[in-house]
């Protein structure tokens, strides 16, 4: 197969889930799901010859560097539009959540951003993409003990950041202690 069939191949199989990849990080930023899209498949086309038999974590790897880019050019440009005092709460519109419109599950969405970068993205890449190891390595652009080495602190500093955030469990009556049958008779 030539490189352009081997680029449509991955293009055709793998363009909705590096659409889904793109949409779940930009956090509500639709408007630029297609252009960091376009731009991994740019990236895709013009590396064309590097694509690996597997494009799928290739194309996670290349996408994490099109989200990159297209979070510091976000960033600048809400830094400028503040600076020129054209954002939404110098004009008074301001967008209030009611009591009601959390969802379910948000208190692990709430977890997961209190970790570092690096550690939501080795967790969505198992969870959310749904791969292994291996291919998560390919994606982080490490190797598999690295990956595996990063999933295993990312699992527990999340699981350190879901217990932070339980209400304390009110104490209640604590039983005395029994001796043992061995302090009963040395004691």
């Amino acid at each position: 197969m030539s490189n352009d069939e081997t680029f449509a191949a991955a293009y055709r199989e793998h363009y909705w889930a590096v659409s889904r990849y793109v949409a779940r990080r930009l956090d509500g930023r639709t408007s630029e799901v297609e252009e960091v899209v376009a731009e991994v498949f740019a990236v895709a086309w013009r590396r064309r010859s590097d694509l690996p038999a597997c494009p799928l974590p290739w194309l996670y790897g290349v996408a994490r560097n099109c989200l990159s880019n297209a979070v510091r050019g976000y960033g600048r440009r809400r830094r400028l539009v503040d600076k020129l005092g054209h954002d939404e709460t110098a004009h008074g519109r301001q967008i209030v959540d009611s009591p009601d419109s959390e969802q379910p599950g948000a208190w692990v969405h709430d977890a997961l951003a209190r970790l570092a970068p690096a550690d939501q993205e080795v967790l969505r890449l198992t969870t959310w993409e749904e791969l292994g190891i291996d291919e998560v390595a390919v994606a982080l652009g490490c190797g598999s003990r690295a990956a595996a080495m990063r999933l295993h602190r990312a699992r527990r500093r999340l699981r350190a950041e879901i217990d932070s955030m339980r209400p304390a469990v009110a104490a209640g009556p604590t039983t005395p202690r029994r001796d043992t049958p061995k302090e009963q008779r040395h004691g």
